[in-house]
């Protein structure tokens, strides 16, 4: 405080020396003019201010003359920078030999140019340029500058936004497969989903090129193009849409994507309960034991599936066609905690690794994991799970860290990426997909109660006719008597007997019921009991 307050006075001191020297030096010039000139205070004091005037005026006019200079320097630059972004990089003689420079973009040059997107030398031509108005918005079609590409643009999508006096939400950035350098901006007028999109008919579901997870904010359906080799995590804070989000997806598949086993795993405990008719395995539970069991009877399918083809490969046969399985787990997150026991914390451990192993090697055998969680922060589902997801949803959450764990690490480094947490709280079902490298603003579908059990009750006749077609074979009796019985794994010795097969020798009977189902026995999920599961017997069925 002490030594602020001294600075301060020599400071002080310092200005008042300066100012008498200025004065002093002054008077003694003007002092020294009146001895040269012999003539009085007062002229001498009209002689020095027109003096003054006169050096102000010379430094002005030398400085007018050296931009007028520097800017003949520059013109050529910028006749450059516009011919280097016109289709005819040669310039255009009018009748006086003069250049004729194509029209520049003002608008979208200006907010280009102050958003970083481009260099200060560089513009937008006016004639490479496409506007059209859609019902929602403006959208751009732009070609940029030789030197910069889309990365440029989606880098700084939130400063061309506030540019352009809206939110980062109000653009979306579309690339093109053709060039770098061409882009298509849209516009919104209005925040995006202001105004809910109708569902779509079951014709627009069949339609779509892959399967449809919701609309984008032009109200077009958009969604992954395959599951085939892909699983989905999906992340956000409770009460933000996630259980309608995947009851949207459940429906089109049912209505699209053709014959699929289902498993549902419901740990909100009612949130999937419309879909227990036509799951292969429907549990209401959030003890991590009923996962285990789960994960148990999906990775001996998935060892089937792989012995499959290693002898295909080895037979030089083609590839086996796998009937495709979906494994939906809502609120995921809940059956990797313990409840502090040692025995909770081995089921635990034992979750991790057959998830991490489910989800990474199910991917070649046609298996799909669908994983749903409220709480996605770095400890909610173990990372060695979480990587092996391709696709990835996050809907609203609070914080980028919470983003990045739903989301991917690297996730805002891509190209256009969306922040979740600008996402509105209020609109459910909104989220950021992020597919095949893309980000996309989604709102996912609200099906009606009706629709959706319409949709169950039709898939549930149409395996009636198929299991009524089927019932006098073998097989067809075979999945009756594991139907009756309420199980998903029979013994051999118990199901050669239902079946009519009188050999007791265990390693005779088994030869027996092979060759009169014509299907492999399987083991149960222990590796030890041979037998025979449901789900391959209804697959066996449908191939036939």
């Amino acid at each position: 405080m002490t030594t602020t307050k001294t600075q301060t006075t020599e400071d002080l001191y310092g200005q008042l020396a300066g100012g008498i020297g200025v004065l002093a030096v002054a008077a003694g010039a003007l002092a020294a003019l009146k001895n040269a000139l012999g003539i009085p205070w007062w002229a001498t004091g009209l002689v020095a201010a027109g003096a003054l005037v006169l050096l102000g005026y010379l430094a002005w006019w030398v400085r007018t003359r050296l931009r007028r200079y520097l800017n003949r320097k520059d013109e050529p630059v910028a006749k450059k920078a516009i011919a280097a972004n016109a289709e005819d990089v040669g310039a255009v003689e009018g009748e006086e030999g003069t250049e004729a420079l194509p029209a520049v973009h003002k608008t979208l040059t200006t907010v280009l140019v102050r958003a970083g997107a481009i260099g200060r030398e560089e513009v937008i031509l006016d004639d490479e340029v496409t506007m059209q108005q859609i019902d929602v918005g403006t959208v751009y079609d732009i070609l940029l500058p030789a030197s910069r590409t889309a990365e440029d643009v989606g880098k700084n999508l939130a400063s061309i936004a506030s540019m352009l006096g809206v939110t980062r939400l109000h653009l979306k950035l579309e690339t093109s497969r053709k060039s770098e350098r061409k882009i298509r901006l849209l516009v919104l007028k209005e925040p995006p989903f202001s105004e809910p999109f109708p569902p779509p008919t079951r014709q627009e579901i069949i339609d779509f090129a892959g399967v449809p997870l919701g609309h984008d904010v032009t109200g077009k359906l958009v969604g992954v193009p395959t599951f085939d080799k892909a699983s989905l995590l999906i992340g956000g804070m409770t009460q933000m849409g996630k259980t309608t989000l995947v009851n949207g997806l459940i429906t089109c598949l049912l209505i699209a994507y053709g014959e699929f086993d289902l498993y549902l795993l419901d740990g909100k405990l009612c949130g999937l309960t419309q879909f227990q008719p036509v799951a292969v395995r429907y549990e209401a539970s959030d003890d991590p034991a009923v996962l285990e069991s789960m994960l148990d009877q999906l990775i001996v399918r998935v060892d089937k599936r792989y012995t499959e083809m290693q002898e295909a490969k080895r037979n030089r046969q083609p590839a086996p066609e796998f009937k495709p399985v979906f494994f939906i787990i809502d609120e995921a997150a809940d059956f990797y905690v313990d409840d502090g026991s040692k025995e909770s914390q081995e089921v635990v451990r034992r979750n991790e690794d057959k998830s991490r192993k489910l989800v990474s090697k199910s991917l070649e055998s046609g298996i799909c994991t669908i994983m749903l969680t409220q709480r996605p922060a770095n400890d909610a589902i173990p990372v060695k799970v979480r990587d092996q997801f391709l696709y990835r949803m996050c809907l609203y959450v609070a914080a980028k860290g919470t983003a990045k764990v739903a989301l991917g690490d690297s996730y805002f480094e891509t190209v256009a990426p969306i922040h979740p947490a600008l996402l509105d709280a209020s609109i459910k079902g909104q989220a950021v997909l992020f597919a095949v490298g893309v980000s996309t603003l989604i709102r996912g579908f609200r099906f009606p109660d009706p629709f959706m059990w319409g949709v169950v009750d039709e898939v549930l006749d149409k395996r009636q006719k198929v299991h009524s077609s089927r019932a006098a074979t073998p097989i067809g009796r075979a999945i009756e008597v594991l139907g009756k019985a309420g199980v998903d794994f029979m013994p051999t010795a118990e199901l050669a007997p239902a079946l009519g097969i009188t050999e007791t020798r265990p390693a005779q009977q088994g030869k027996e019921l092979t060759k009169f189902l014509g299907v492999a026995s399987g083991k149960d999920v222990k590796g030890v009991v041979r037998g025979y599961w449901l789900s391959d017997l209804t697959a066996a069925a449908a191939a036939s």
